[in-house]
């Protein structure tokens, strides 16, 4: 898949899936550490190349899931491919150029504009 998993990454690899089997042992251990009760979603984003190749890597991990592509870019959304597995949802995610351009253009406003504090608060 281009970009998203190449042999350099095989160590990354590792390194989640082990995680994520310690996070699951752990938790399993500690019955007395909150999980969230609707589940979590563990989301990848294809982040190399122009969108036509970003969407090329979520349609092959759509295959490999075996799942159908969701396409809401015409709503302004993203094109993904999910799969849940018990209350765990894998997703594979591809940001449109013109969502991102977008976020871009909001963010160069950061720290150029601060709330005002409103009234001190005294206890």
């Amino acid at each position: 898949m281009t970009g998203l998993f190449i042999p350099g990454d095989l160590l990354e690899r590792t390194n989640v899936i082990a995680g994520l089997r310690l996070l699951a042992d752990y938790l399993e251990d500690h019955p007395d550490i909150p999980v969230a009760p609707l589940g979590w979603d563990l989301s990848t984003y294809a982040l190399h190349g122009d969108e036509t190749q970003r969407r090329a890597d979520v349609d092959k991990i759509a295959a490999a899931l075996g799942v159908p592509v969701d396409d809401d870019t015409g709503h302004g959304g993203h094109y993904t491919a999910a799969r849940t597995f018990g209350l765990i949802t894998y997703r594979a995610v591809c940001v449109p150029d013109r969502r991102r351009d977008a976020y871009n253009a909001l963010m160069s406003y950061a720290g150029c504009v601060t709330p005002d504090p409103g009234p001190e608060v005294t206890p």
